[in-house]
């Protein structure tokens, strides 16, 4: 009876290992797995690089190009007898790295230091930037030439928009209610529409760009901000508007 007691002890001490056959087919399973997946995968690093565009526009986050060691030229760096021209000296866009936020805060920079608050406006969600910017710094009444000065502010935009491109810019031309007719505009609408389009134009003087994610439309009078029964009212209608915002992928 002690024996047999003793023998029982002894087996009961001893530990159950069956259980290590079924996990090591399994792992054996997942790494087979896993083999399969990255034999038959590819990475697209363009897809990789919006992939993080889009989640940094999403936490609003990025890296804005203040805050780096690339600078950015702006008008202010050419002749003032050429705005055509950029010089891509130490100038490398880090396609990517931006989002509207940071293009928010480059434009910005540039309002302040010019002192030109009281005549753009900027709005950002986090799908799109619009900045609004008003006629009178932009053309001469009943003219849709922009001025030479202003066009400081377009290849500012342009150059800052290098960085962007999957983003689609659309420029807006408004007036206000007060009809306009002339041998070169018989309506609000042919003036409005062929402001947007030379300004877009100047946009696109930068050879960097791609035309075919810009685009232009004139509203005419009806798409109005403010009542047009005050004169502040009407010039606040007059406006070029230029959205940015994320291309949706096909």
């Amino acid at each position: 009876m002690v024996r047999h007691t003793r023998k029982l002890d002894k087996d009961s001490h001893k530990i159950d290992e069956s259980w290590l056959i079924p996990y090591a087919d399994l792992l054996v399973l997942l790494l087979a797995l896993f083999i399969v997946l990255f034999s038959s995968s590819e990475i697209d690093a363009k897809k990789m690089e919006k992939l993080a565009s889009s989640l940094n526009a999403y936490l609003d986050g990025g890296t804005s190009i203040l805050e780096g060691d690339t600078k950015v030229k702006t008008a202010d760096d050419f002749d003032n007898g050429d705005l055509t021209t950029i010089d891509e000296t130490n100038f490398t866009p880090h396609y990517g790295e931006y989002n509207l936020e940071s293009l928010k805060n480059e434009l910005q920079a540039y309002i302040n230091n010019n002192e030109l608050n009281s005549q753009l406006k900027i709005e950002v969600n986090k799908s799109e930037l619009k900045l609004t910017i008003s006629d009178n710094i932009l053309f001469d009444p009943g003219s849709a030439v922009v001025k030479f000065e202003s066009r400081k502010l377009a290849l500012t935009i342009s150059t800052l928009l290098e960085n962007y491109p999957d983003y689609q810019v659309l420029v807006a031309g408004h007036t206000d209610n007060i009809p306009h007719h002339s041998a070169e505009f018989e309506s609000n609408w042919e003036l409005s529409s062929t402001r947007a389009l030379n300004y877009m134009k100047i946009l696109l003087n930068n050879e960097h760009l791609d035309p075919r994610n810009f685009s232009y439309t004139g509203h005419s009078e009806y798409r109005p901000v403010a009542s047009n029964d005050t004169a502040v009212g009407r010039e606040a209608n007059r406006r070029v508007e230029v959205s940015i915002t994320k291309k949706i992928d096909e």
